[in-house]
């Protein structure tokens, strides 16, 4: 049997729910617990090892101490070897850092894992990607890695379109059945510019992961000049249809950033912003508030599509959580897209990965999705 490694990166995601858009550096995870955030990397690593467990009970599982690899395995009946020791981080909620992430993975490097899952966003895979990729690692030249998606960001092509998807490619992998290994790339984003409104992404190099028939998502790809006036025609339908004394909550975009552009307000570009009688009622929107205006009101969700992976819940726009969708309804979801992007899918469904299961599931299936004035195309929507 093939040595499987995981390392999961416990602060991951926090920043989402509250508007933070990630938690790279130790003032980030602060501001993120005090802001009430809590833990999702381990949650979701373990609903993807839970995947491998049930179909490969005795694999040679190498995780760390802790928070990092060895709660979750426990807690999923397995019998994990420990190879890092990281003792001083006893408590989930206590801070790790890059270097522990690369620590781990020189280890794994040195025991030779076949496959590295790991849990975490694009920070974590830049991390991997500086072990498995360096000039010394010769030894690695074999391992693959794929990532369990669990942060707030992920640009990269290394991870797959859901945890459970993550645990399903594993264990064809650990099988030994025939799947394609391609070189992913890693996207280097700039967190702190990314926090201001600003994405600044970079090839930072590229990890070897294994592929399953769509199993894994693509890179984010940028939007096009030319799709400024279709965003604006999309903007003047969705505005003419505006309802009175009812809640808009308009996710992160450049598309529906046009919208807040005809309403004449404000935009959080990677934020979540809410309107009311055509007006900014709150910018930069948490989980909590968009939980505390919606009580007992009438809304609709505003929602884009991620170019080139086709998401449009779970990837940055996490304030949006299935409390909140299930609060306001599938049936007042509005999902927005030129028509560009739509074609840059080459086909692939609109994708949903919110963190309950059960509600992707539920969301799967058609949806009109407005490309245009008085134009409207339907997608199906995989989970």
């Amino acid at each position: 049997m093939k040595k499987l490694g995981l390392i999961v990166n416990p602060i991951a995601g926090m920043g989402g729910r509250v508007g933070l858009k990630g938690t790279d550096g130790e003032d980030a995870h602060r501001r993120a617990v005090l802001l009430g955030a809590l833990p999702e990397a381990q949650r979701r690593a373990e609903e993807a090892l839970s995947v491998v467990a049930r179909a490969l009970p005795k694999v040679s599982l190498l995780t760390c101490t802790g928070a990092m690899g060895e709660e979750v395995a426990r807690r999923g009946g397995m019998s994990p070897t420990l190879i890092h020791d990281l003792r001083d981080l006893a408590k989930q909620s206590e801070m790790t850092s890059a270097e522990n992430t690369r620590h781990a993975a020189r280890e794994m490097r040195r025991a030779g894992v076949d496959l590295l899952l790991f849990a975490g966003g694009d920070g974590t895979a830049r991390d991997i990607c500086d072990v498995l990729a360096s000039a010394d690692a010769d030894a690695s030249a074999n391992i693959a890695a794929l990532g369990i998606p669990a942060g707030v960001k992920m640009h990269s092509g290394v991870f797959a379109l859901n945890p459970r998807r993550a645990g399903e490619i594993a264990v064809k992998f650990l099988r030994g059945e025939p799947m394609e290994i391609v070189e992913a790339e890693v996207m280097d984003i700039d967190e702190e510019a990314f926090r201001s409104g600003r994405v600044t992404a970079s090839l930072h190099g590229y990890l070897r992961t294994p592929q399953d028939f769509g199993g894994v998502q693509t890179t984010k790809s940028g939007s096009a000049v030319q799709d400024d006036e279709a965003a604006m025609a999309i903007a003047r339908h969705v505005v003419s249809n505006m309802a009175d004394d009812t809640l808009y909550i308009i996710a992160p975009g450049t598309t529906t950033a046009a919208i807040s552009q005809a309403l004449d307000i404000p935009n959080t570009l990677l934020g979540v912003d809410v309107a009311l009688n055509r007006e900014l009622l709150v910018a930069d929107a948490t989980e909590s508030d968009l939980l505390r205006l919606t009580d007992g009101k009438t809304a609709k969700i505003i929602v884009s599509v991620i170019g080139g992976q086709g998401y449009i819940f779970g990837r940055g726009n996490q304030q949006i959580s299935p409390k909140v969708i299930r609060r306001v309804g599938k049936d007042n979801i509005i999902v927005v897209a030129t028509s560009q992007k739509l074609l840059q899918l080459y086909g692939m469904p609109l994708l949903v990965d919110t963190g309950d299961p059960t509600l992707d599931a539920e969301l799967s299936g058609y949806v009109k999705v407005v490309t245009g004035r008085k134009e409207t195309q339907v997608h199906r929507i995989a989970s």
